[in-house]
């Protein structure tokens, strides 16, 4: 059977591991992990494995616009370009009465660079207001303050190959085990390379991640910033 492939980015978390999706002739398609990317290097968690699934799964998928005139009415299924309109004049109408502060967007974490540009552009560009917000701030808001005021920058300053250079790797209140287990396979398998290798884990709970380290740290909860400062 013939198949066309195409290379793209998991979309589920923020570890970035490069997909091959591959299209046969009978329409339906295969995800697997691209080897030749350096976050992954072919492997895909059971997220990654399983993307394909949801684009195939027709029954329950929202796969058109629905809209009703009012809230009493029921949902009718109809084109993009109805769907768009009405919203565009609902936009309008409201921005002309109480004016641009009057409307906001609350985007997903999940765009790419280009699509928050866009969003960004059509709220302050030309609707003129700054009401637009995403996930991706919110859940990040403690780690945009923590990086600033320690290292200067709202960055990561390290990639992923420094995991292979490390002596010592500080897990803090977070299980890569299980949330990010691409990224925590690089860590067990540079940690049985060398076994001089320490991991330390910061964590009230007994996690996945703890399993895997040397020593586990665990502080009562809300007594992290007093390890933080000790250290």
């Amino acid at each position: 059977m013939n198949e066309k492939s195409y290379k793209s980015t998991c979309c589920y978390c923020g570890v970035g591991c490069g997909i091959v999706i591959k299209e046969k002739s009978n329409g339906s398609i295969i995800v697997e992990g691209d080897k030749d990317h350096p976050v992954n290097r072919g492997m895909l968690c059971s997220k990654g494995m399983n993307l394909h699934y949801t684009v195939m799964d027709k029954s329950d998928r929202l796969l058109a616009p629905q809209m009703r005139l009012n809230r009493n009415m029921p949902l009718e299924q109809v084109s993009w370009d109805a769907a768009l309109d009405r919203t565009a004049a609902i936009f309008k109408t409201f921005i002309a009465k109480y004016g641009p502060e009057s409307v906001g967007f609350y985007i997903s974490g999940q765009c790419l660079t280009e699509e928050y540009y866009l969003w960004n552009k059509l709220m302050k560009g030309f609707i003129g207001a700054n009401n637009i917000d995403t996930n991706s701030r919110l859940c990040m808001s403690s780690a945009v303050v923590g990086y600033k005021l320690s290292l200067g920058e709202d960055a990561v300053p390290v990639c992923y190959d420094d995991i292979e250079l490390s002596d010592v790797i500080l897990v803090e209140g977070a299980n890569p085990a299980w949330c990010h287990p691409i990224i925590w396979r690089r860590v067990e398998a540079h940690k049985a390379a060398n076994p001089n290798v320490k991991i330390i884990v910061v964590d009230p709970r007994k996690t996945q991640t703890v399993a895997s380290g040397d020593l586990h740290l665990d502080i009562n909860p809300g007594t992290d910033v007093a390890l933080n400062y000790a250290i």
